[in-house]
Parts: C-alpha cells; structure tokens; sequence
C-alpha cells in the first residue's frame, strides 16, 4: 500500500461537470490542489482547479502532460472512454481504476456484475440486432425498457416497449448498439445509497435515501430514506464497492418492489446526485470521502448529524428558485458556476436541514417547506 499523498499534492480529475467542482473544493479543504482534464473550457469544475487542460480525451500527447503535472487520476463521470484511463494507467495511479470504469459504464457488464455480487437485478437480455429484440422479448414479455448499453444518463437512451409492433422503432432510434433489454420493473420507491472504500480496503457508507424524479431528472432526495428497505440498500452497495475493489465512493441506485424487496439498477463509480445531502447532513461530505480514498488517507465517518431534504435545481425553473434559497436559513444553496440555464440543466442544488430523526414524522408538504 501506498503512503497517503502529503498536502500540496495535486490529484487530476478527468471531467468538468458538478460533480468535478464539488471535489476539487473538498480537496482544496484537505491541502490538496487539482488539475481538470476536460475536453470544454471554463467548465464547472476549471472554475475553481488550481490548473487545467482543455483537450480531447483522445489525444495522447495531452494525456501524458497531464500525468506528469498530477499525482493521481480519478474521474468525476464514468463517461470518459476507458481507453483514455488505460492510457494514463502505467503513468499515474489511477484510482477508481480501469476495470472499474469499464464495468459501469456498460450495462450489459454491470447487470452481469450485480448478479455476481448477489444484488439481485431485472431479468436483461442483450440485444445485437432485430432478431435479437425479438428472442428477448418473447423471453422478457411486455412491457419492457429497451436502453442503450453506454452513454445513457436522465433517462436518455431508452424506450419503454409496450407493443410488440413498438419494437422496430425502438431498435431503429437508439444507438450506439448493442442495446440491452430489461423487464419493465413496476417499483413503488427508487433508493440509493453511497459507499467509500479507500486503497487499505477500510469502508464507509451513508444512510440509504429515497430518490424522485421528474422529466426522469431527479428532483429530489430525502436522508435518510423513510423505507424498511433502507438497511438491506446500504448492504448492497458495500458488496458493489468491496467486490468492484473500489478505491473511492460509489452510489448504487435500487428499485422498491410492491412487496419491499430490492433490485439493483445502476453503479456510478464516483461521487452522485443523490449523495449532495451529505454536504450539509454529515461531517465529511461524499466530495471528501471521495478524496480522502482516491489520496490514500483514512476514510472519515460516515455519520449523519441532520435529516436533509435535497432539492435539485434544475433549468431556468431552477434558476427562478435561488434567490429564495439564499433569503432562507434552514436551506443551504449550492451553485455550480453554469452560465446558461438550458431546459433539463442541473444548475445547482440546495440541502434542507432538519433536526436528526425528525423527517420520519414529517409530512411530505412540510418536509418541503422552503424548497
């Protein structure tokens, strides 16, 4: 094992999105300084690094500079191609590493990782071709979600298939192939919960929460979530992280069943939406487990010291909120530096604090208040 990085040390993010912002400011508390590698200038995350390069994630010559400037990679979104981490691997540590990415960011991999993990997931079957849709869903049945198996993220790269003559269509519009079929899950609640795991195989996880979308945009998240299946989420995404080895934190995003049982949907190999709660309603946030695995110190507590609603906001809609997040004192605003509020765009997002084991009483209208 590694010592851990001394303050001073610069880790290099691939990304730079929200979720790259967020940590280069919990790195920045710990002593540590960032680089962002990301293909679009003035990002999010650039805003606040302490250095940044701006190129493809293709080109290797940047790659390389990149490397040598940090001394450590990790990424903020499982989107950036697996070849770029496996060029940078024999360069700097990488750390969640490459077969990690390469198993998350493809759904036929991570359906047959969770199996093997003892999550349970939704009957799936991959799909090549027309044919191929059609032997899937004669084994399936309808409905069923026809989804493509990378780059799909709020709900793009989907389709619900209801009719048998819906199928053709379907396989027509999504792409790239191959596809992957999943059996339509009729749930009642999403969960999800975070897990830390840092490079001395030491664990963390926070309290599962209750997640609701809207536009297939998640909107809002309640922590802890008011669900029995709570306990048996958070289990499940410490056997995601302990069987991925995982060094840094991950969200596993699960299904509710009528009769409470679980079943798992998606792993996002880095820090998630879902996890901003811990911000406000924990000592060390998923920004700052994230950085303490990926720099090789311990991981902190995991604890929760409030109940916190989180609210997403989300496009010009969520724009039009923020000057009353700021005017209010048990919410607290977090801005990410965008400079265009395009319909569907998170722009920010606020915590709603409240008192520890007071949300389980609470009705959803006054759960809300303020947000």
């Amino acid at each position: 094992m590694t010592p851990p990085l001394p303050p001073g040390s610069t880790i290099g993010i691939l990304g730079g999105g929200q979720l790259g912002r967020m940590s280069a400011l919990a790195a920045a508390r710990l002593g540590y300084r960032c680089h962002v590698y990301a293909p679009e200038a003035g990002s999010p995350g650039m805003q606040v690094a302490a250095a940044a390069t701006v190129a493809p994630y293709e080109d290797e010559a940047a790659l390389a500079r990149f490397a040598a400037a940090v001394d450590v990679v990790t990424f903020e979104f499982e989107n950036v191609p697996a070849a770029t981490l496996a060029a940078l691997a024999p360069l700097a540590p990488c750390r969640p590493g490459v077969e990690v990415l390469r198993i998350c960011q493809d759904r036929l991999a991570e359906k047959a990782f969770l199996e093997r993990a003892g999550v349970p997931v939704a009957p799936w079957r991959a799909v090549e071709d027309e044919a191929g849709l059609a032997v899937a869903i004669a084994e399936i049945g309808l409905p069923a979600v026809l989804k493509t198996t990378r780059l799909g993220y709020d709900g793009r790269g989907q389709a619900v298939i209801r009719r048998p003559e819906d199928a053709a269509a379907a396989f027509t519009r999504l792409a790239p192939k191959p596809l992957i079929l999943e059996a339509f899950v009729p749930f009642v609640a999403e969960v999800s919960a975070i897990a830390a795991r840092g490079e001395d195989g030491a664990t963390a996880v926070y309290d599962a929460v209750e997640n609701r979308h809207r536009d297939h945009i998640l909107d809002l998240s309640f922590a802890p979530a008011r669900l029995p299946a709570a306990e048996a989420a958070r289990g499940h995404a410490l056997r995601v992280a302990e069987s991925l080895g995982l060094v840094g934190v991950l969200a596993l995003e699960l299904f509710v069943l009528p009769d409470g049982r679980l079943l798992g949907n998606e792993i996002a190999p880095r820090p998630h939406n879902s996890g901003h709660w811990t911000m406000d309603g924990c000592a060390a946030s998923q920004f700052e487990q994230h950085v303490r695995a990926v720099a090789g110190l311990p991981l902190a507590p995991a604890a929760r010291h409030h109940d916190v609603v989180m609210k997403n906001l989300v496009g010009p809609e969520g724009l039009s909120l923020w000057p009353g997040l700021l005017r209010n004192p048990e919410v607290v605003p977090h801005w990410y530096g965008k400079s265009e509020a395009r319909p569907g765009r998170k722009l920010g997002h606020a915590n709603r604090l409240l008192a520890l084991g007071s949300l389980s009483t609470l009705e959803d209208a006054a759960a809300l208040k303020g947000l």
